[in-house]
Parts: structure tokens; C-alpha cells; sequence
């Protein structure tokens, strides 16, 4: 049998024709379609490879981030607690304080009260100490009383010294007015005319002298001129002793006072 070259390199010819028809236009499109599929699953697990690692980096950031909030919001709260204790304390404390305060405000408040009391109780006791004695005075007083008095008075003029003669003396000589000799009582003549000569023997002049009665002296002589007044009377003692007892009252309430 005779092989028919023509034939078969005709047919070589068309299975190569075919072959390259269906590479170009089966094939390679299926080809290209399938490598453009690969090229975009591997850009898709890139970019979620990418994605991944973007995720995994925000997932990171968030815990640190919400580590860092945990560690703040502890931090805050504890601070929160610190101060509260803090206040809890300052203002226990300042209620303490307030409360001793108070109790000693109110301590020395009825130890001032009590010594007032007691001082007022003390001032009013001496008041009618004073004026029952005024009175008993007053009751007892009488001429002789006051004829003793009289020559008290003329005693005790007598017995100044140069410093208070020459003041007696210019009581008596400052004015053209004649001085006044007061006394509780009415004096006698006689009475009058002895506390003259003491004037006249003590200072050396001839006094002008007018007499005048004041039953507030209870008993006693006062001599009044110039705006100067040379006096002893009872009412005078109790003045003076009554200002010394009142000096006395005044320092002890100071002093309790000041221990209160």
C-alpha cells in the first residue's frame, strides 16, 4: 500500500491550523480568563492578607488603647476613693473641731455668765451694803455728831501742810465770790466763828465765808470756792470705800474672766 505523503501532511497541516485556532481562540482566551482569575485571587488574598494585618494591627491598638483606659479609669477611681476618704476625714474632723468649739464657746460662756451673775449678785449685795449704811448714818447723825465733825474739820485744816495751804488759799482768794462751808446740819455761832479763826490762823488772811446745809453730806463739812472743794464727810469715806471695794470686784471678775 502506498503511503499518500500529500494527504497526510495535509492533514499534518490542518490538525496544526486547528490546534492554533483553538489556542487562539478557545485556549488562550480560557487561559487568559483563568490567569486574570488567579491574578485577582491573589490581589483578593493580598488584600485581605493586608486587611488581616491592618486588623490584627487596629485589633492591637484597641487593646492598648483599652488598657490604657482600664489602667486611667483604675487610676481615676482609685484617686476618686483617696479623695473621698480624704473629704470623709477633713470634714469629720472639722465637725469635731466645730463641736469642741462649740462646747468651749459655751463652757466659757456660762463660767463669764456665772461670774456676771455672781458679780452682778456682789455689785447689788454692796449697793444696799452702801445705802443702808447712808441710811443708818443719816439716821444717827445729829448735832453732836456734827459738832464733833466740825472740829474734825478744823483739825485736819489745821494740820495741812504748806502745799495744801497755799491750794486752800487760792480757793479762798481766786474769787471776789466768798467760799461756802457746807455741812449737813445747821451750825451753831460758835461753830462758825471756830472754823473762821481756823482759816484765819492757818492760812493768814481773813476769809469771806458763807454757810450753806446739804443733807446729802449725811455728816460732815465741805469748804467749795474757786471750782476747788476741801471736804470730809461720811458720805466722802463711803464714796472712797465704796470705789475700792468696786476696784477690788472689778479685778477678780477680770481675773475670772481670764482663767475662763
Amino acid at each position: 500500500m502506498e503511503i499518500d505523503w500529500f494527504t497526510i501532511g495535509a492533514q499534518i497541516v490542518n490538525f496544526l491550523v486547528l490546534v492554533w485556532l483553538l489556542k487562539r481562540f478557545l485556549y488562550q482566551p480560557v487561559l487568559n480568563a483563568i490567569d486574570q482569575r488567579e491574578k485577582r485571587i491573589a490581589a483578593a488574598l493580598d488584600d485581605a492578607a493586608s486587611s488581616k494585618a491592618e486588623a490584627a494591627i487596629e485589633r492591637d491598638a484597641l487593646q492598648a488603647k483599652s488598657a490604657e483606659l482600664e489602667n486611667q479609669r483604675a487610676g481615676l477611681l482609685a484617686q476618686a476613693v483617696a479623695d473621698a476618704d480624704a473629704e470623709r476625714t477633713r470634714l469629720s474632723n472639722a465637725a469635731r473641731a466645730e463641736v469642741e468649739t462649740t462646747k468651749t464657746q459655751q463652757r466659757s460662756a456660762l463660767v463669764l455668765d456665772a461670774a456676771n451673775l455672781s458679780a452682778e449678785i456682789a455689785r447689788r449685795a454692796q449697793n444696799e451694803v452702801f445705802a443702808i449704811s447712808r441710811k443708818a448714818l443719816a439716821d444717827l447723825a445729829d448735832e453732836t455728831l456734827e459738832a464733833q465733825l466740825t472740829g474734825l474739820f478744823v483739825r485736819k485744816l489745821e494740820a495741812l501742810d504748806k502745799a495744801e495751804m497755799a491750794a486752800v488759799a487760792q480757793m479762798l482768794t481766786s474769787t471776789r465770790a466768798p467760799a461756802v462751808i457746807r455741812s449737813a446740819f445747821a451750825l451753831t455761832s460758835a461753830q462758825k466763828a471756830r472754823i473762821g479763826k481756823a482759816f484765819s490762823a492757818a492760812l493768814g488772811i481773813d476769809a469771806q465765808l458763807e454757810f450753806e446745809i446739804d443733807a446729802d453730806l449725811i455728816s460732815g463739812i465741805e469748804l467749795v470756792g474757786g471750782g476747788q472743794k476741801l471736804a470730809w464727810s461720811v458720805a466722802d469715806y463711803l464714796k472712797t470705800l465704796e470705789k475700792s471695794v468696786g476696784d477690788l470686784m472689778g479685778r477678780d471678775a477680770l481675773g475670772t474672766g481670764g482663767a475662763a
